[in-house]
C-alpha cells in the first residue's frame, strides 16, 4: 500500500509539471519543488534546533500561526522552518517574518522525505489541519522527530474510516499526539484504535481575536459610513460582503432592490480583477457605487460618499473592515465553500452564508447557537438582512451569540502548548 501511495503522489507531480505550461498554479508549484532546497540555509541551520510547521495554504496558515508564534516566545533559541503545500498560501506568506525558513513542500515521495527531513533536521513537527503526508511521518518517526497534528477534523466519510482504510489509519500512530477540533472526530479515531488524541479545539479562534484586537481604522471608510460627516459607531445600518463570488453578488443586489430603508453597503470580493470589479458596478448601478482606491483618493467633500456601495479593489483590508459591519455576509456559499466566518463573528457581528457550509464546523455550531443563518433563495436571505437591519431584538440576541460563541472557543493555542511542553519536561 505505501508503494501504491507513493505512485500516486509521483503521478500527481507529473501532472502538474505536464500543466505547469499552461496553468499559472501548477507553474509556480513545479519551481516552487524545484528550488525548494535554495530557500533553506543550511549553514545557518546546520547547529540550530529546528521546529517545522508545515500548512497547506492561508487557512491553515492562519490557524498555525498563533501557535507558531507561542512556541517561539517559549522557544527562542529555535529556528522555524515553515512550509506550504499550495502556491496561493506560499506566494501571500513567503515573506512571513516569523520564520527563519519559508518553503514549498517537495511531493511526498520516500526520497523528497528523506531529503527535505535530513536538510532541515526538525527536533520537533507539527502538521495543521487535513495535511496528512505518510513517506513524511514515516521519515520523522523512523528519526524519531515528535510530530503533532493541531485543528484536525475529522468525517466518517474520511478514507481512515473505510473498508479500505486500515492501512492509512495506521500511519496516524506516527504523530506523538493528535489535536482535534471537536468530539465526533475524537470518537472517530478512538472507534479505530487512535487513543493519543484529545480535543483542543480550532487556534482560528485565538487567531481572529488577536487580528481583532489589532483591527485598523480607515477614516475615509468611516466618512463613507457616516455619508462624509463624523462617524459614530452603530448610526449607519452597514452591510459587510466578505469574499463575495458572482452568485453572493446577485443574491445581495436583490436585497439592496426590496429594502427602502437608508444602508451602506461595502462589498469586498474574492477576486478583484478589472473584469468583475465592473460587473459589479453594472450589477449595482455605476452611480451608486465607488471603489475605494477612488474614495481615498478624493477629498472629504466628495460626492463619492453620497454613494450606497464601497467596493474594496484590493487585498488585506477584509479582516479589519467587520468592525464596521451591522451585519455580514460571507461568501462561497454557492460554490466549493464558505470563506472565514469568525473574522467577522468576533465583532459580535451576525453573519450571513450560503447553503454550501456544511463541512465548517464552526458554521454548523454558530447556526445551531443563532449568531448565523443560511439561506437558498434570494427571497430568503432579503427577509433574514431585513429582520437582522429592523428587528432590533432579533439583533441583539444574534449578536451576542456571537460573543458568546466566540468567548467559548478560544484558547485553543494555550492546550496544545501545554501539552507539548508537558510531554518534553
Amino acid at each position: 500500500m505505501r508503494l501504491l501511495y507513493s505512485l500516486a503522489i509521483s503521478s500527481y507531480a507529473i501532472a502538474v509539471r505536464l500543466a505547469s505550461p499552461f496553468n499559472t498554479k501548477a507553474s509556480l508549484l513545479r519551481d516552487g519543488w524545484c528550488r525548494w532546497k535554495d530557500k533553506i540555509p543550511i549553514d545557518k541551520l546546520a547547529k540550530e534546533r529546528v521546529a517545522w510547521f508545515h500548512v497547506a495554504s492561508l487557512g491553515e496558515f492562519e490557524q498555525a500561526r498563533p501557535v507558531m508564534e507561542s512556541f517561539r516566545k517559549l522557544h527562542p533559541d529555535y529556528k522555524i522552518c515553515l512550509s506550504f503545500f499550495s502556491p496561493s498560501g506560499y506566494e501571500v506568506r513567503k515573506d512571513y517574518n516569523g520564520a527563519d525558513v519559508v518553503m514549498y513542500l517537495p511531493p511526498d515521495t520516500r526520497h523528497n522525505a528523506k531529503a527535505l527531513v535530513e536538510t532541515i533536521h526538525p527536533d520537533i513537527a507539527f502538521f495543521v489541519k487535513y495535511e496528512f503526508w505518510f513517506n513524511y511521518l514515516h521519515e520523522l518517526q523512523s528519526r524519531n522527530v515528535p510530530t503533532y497534528i493541531f485543528s484536525a477534523i475529522f468525517r466518517k466519510n474520511q478514507y481512515f474510516f473505510r473498508w479500505y482504510g486500515r492501512w492509512f489509519s495506521r500511519q496516524l500512530q506516527c504523530y506523538k499526539h493528535m489535536f482535534v477540533q471537536n468530539e465526533e472526530s475524537m470518537d472517530l479515531l478512538k472507534s479505530i484504535g487512535i487513543t493519543h488524541c484529545s480535543i483542543a479545539g480550532d487556534t482560528r479562534f485565538d487567531r481572529v481575536n488577536d487580528i481583532a484586537a489589532q483591527a485598523k481604522r480607515f477614516p475615509e471608510i468611516e466618512r463613507f459610513i457616516a455619508n462624509g460627516g463624523d462617524y459614530v459607531n452603530g448610526t449607519t445600518k452597514t452591510l459587510m460582503v466578505g469574499s463575495s463570488w458572482e452568485p453572493d453578488e446577485a443574491n445581495i443586489e436583490h436585497f439592496i432592490t426590496n429594502y427602502t430603508s437608508p444602508i451602506k453597503i461595502i462589498v469586498a470580493p474574492h477576486m478583484i480583477d478589472e473584469r468583475h470589479l465592473k460587473k459589479i458596478e453594472s450589477l449595482f448601478g455605476h452611480n451608486n457605487c465607488v471603489r475605494y482606491s477612488r474614495l481615498k483618493t478624493e477629498n472629504e467633500a466628495s460626492e463619492y460618499y453620497r454613494c450606497k456601495i464601497l467596493i474594496i479593489d484590493n487585498i488585506g483590508m477584509l479582516s479589519s473592515l467587520y468592525r464596521y459591519a451591522t451585519v455580514s455576509y460571507i461568501g462561497g456559499g454557492f460554490g466549493k465553500g464558505i470563506h472565514n466566518i469568525l473574522e467577522a463573528a468576533v465583532f459580535n457581528c451576525p453573519v450571513c452564508f450560503g447553503p454550501n457550509h456544511k463541512k465548517f464546523d464552526e458554521a454548523v455550531k454558530l447556526l445551531q447557537q443563532g449568531g448565523a443563518q443560511t439561506y437558498d433563495t434570494p427571497d430568503q436571505l432579503a427577509k433574514i438582512l431585513t429582520e437582522w437591519f429592523d428587528n432590533k431584538e432579533l439583533y441583539n440576541k444574534a449578536s451576542t451569540s456571537c460573543r458568546d460563541f466566540m468567548q467559548q472557543n478560544l484558547g485553543a493555542t494555550a492546550t496544545i502548548i501545554n501539552k507539548v511542553e508537558s510531554d518534553h519536561e
